[in-house]
């Protein structure tokens, strides 16, 4: 549990009950995903543990936040459906028990105008959401279908029952048009699509008035030039970050594998922590130069690269059987760069 606040401390500058379950391994982000879409009665339902193993893990997190002198704060929790009914932790779902999961915990080192910053981002209420299904599907209301559906009194709707079929849709892929077009709406919803391989929902574009889709394109388009100088700003300072985690990481590399072969580190950093490839390396805890991802980005490296892992997989070994036949080298590897 520590370790998981610590991670989320060190890189937000606050932690919250969800950071920690999900550090755990109890929940995975589409499970929370799920339920602040309003999908499911209750954020247990989705979890891997009962609630009472969950409040324990509360109790450990409130003890560890008032020892480093942390500040309270609560947070609604709201679901993204038209009703935006609060959302509930646990399935009895008691007072005392909902308040203490909506405690969010703050560095005090944080100035008072980022800690409302935080607050107002953290309560506010989360985007309705407008399901592209997979399979066939039926409309509560009217028996019908339609490209999307969008959950009420958990029940799916087509956009003509949730009166919002006057939207249209504009595709992900332009992020300024987006968000223009989405606070110019009076109305709008985001629209999602479940990837079974990833297993997981992605955004596929968001429902918005046609007018206002008209003004956001029309301010784009007034602006366009100056945001192409800030997206370059911005591409050249990422870069920077990138290549200082870089070498952050390379060094830490270096500390806990003495015996690492002359450029493997740098290697091995630079093909975890490249930016958007959801590699080991991009995760809150590598970030954090956390010990146990670090080894793993470093396991990813000798499995590949020292073992003959990618051959039994070409050969139809399955993963998982794979990665026990070749754990005896792994380990001897790693023996001996540690030495």
């Amino acid at each position: 549990m520590a370790q998981a606040a610590e991670i989320a401390l060190a890189t937000r500058r606050y932690v919250t009950p969800i950071d920690v379950l999900t550090g755990l391994r109890w929940l995975h982000d589409r499970h929370v995903q799920t339920w602040r879409q309003g999908r499911v009665e209750s954020l247990e339902r989705l979890a891997a543990v009962d609630a009472d193993r969950m409040e324990e893990a509360l109790s450990h997190l409130r003890e560890w936040a008032r020892s480093r002198n942390l500040l309270e704060s609560e947070a609604a929790y709201t679901a993204g459906t038209r009703d935006r009914r609060p959302l509930r932790f646990t399935a009895a779902g008691g007072e005392e028990t909902e308040r203490a999961f909506r405690v969010h915990w703050l560095s005090p080192d944080l100035s008072e105008a980022r800690r409302r910053q935080i607050e107002e981002r953290q309560g506010r209420a989360p985007d309705l959401v407008a399901v592209a299904p997979l399979e066939a599907w039926t409309c509560a209301g009217c028996g019908e279908s339609g490209p999307y559906l969008i959950m009420e009194d958990d029940a799916p709707h087509c956009l003509t029952c949730a009166d919002m079929d006057h939207l249209c849709l504009l595709p992900a892929g332009n992020a300024a048009l987006s968000r223009r077009a989405k606070k110019e709406s009076g109305l709008s919803a985001v629209v999602v699509r479940f990837n079974r391989r990833r297993k997981r929902y992605e955004r596929l574009g968001v429902l918005v008035e046609e007018e206002a889709l008209a003004r956001a394109e029309e301010q784009c388009l007034a602006d366009e030039e100056a945001r192409l100088r800030r997206r370059e700003r911005d591409r050249e300072r990422r870069a920077d970050e990138d290549a200082g985690f870089r070498d952050r990481m390379a060094e830490e590399i270096r500390r806990l594998f003495p015996g690492c072969p002359a450029g493997r580190a740098e290697a091995i950093a630079g093909h975890a922590a490249v930016r958007g490839s959801g590699r080991v390396g991009r995760t809150a805890a590598a970030r954090a130069l956390d010990e146990g991802a670090v080894t793993l980005a470093v396991v990813a490296s000798v499995r590949h690269l020292d073992t003959d892992y990618d051959v039994l997989l070409m050969s139809g070994v399955p993963r998982m059987t794979a990665r026990e036949r070749i754990r005896p080298r792994v380990d001897e590897v790693l023996a001996s760069w540690r030495a």
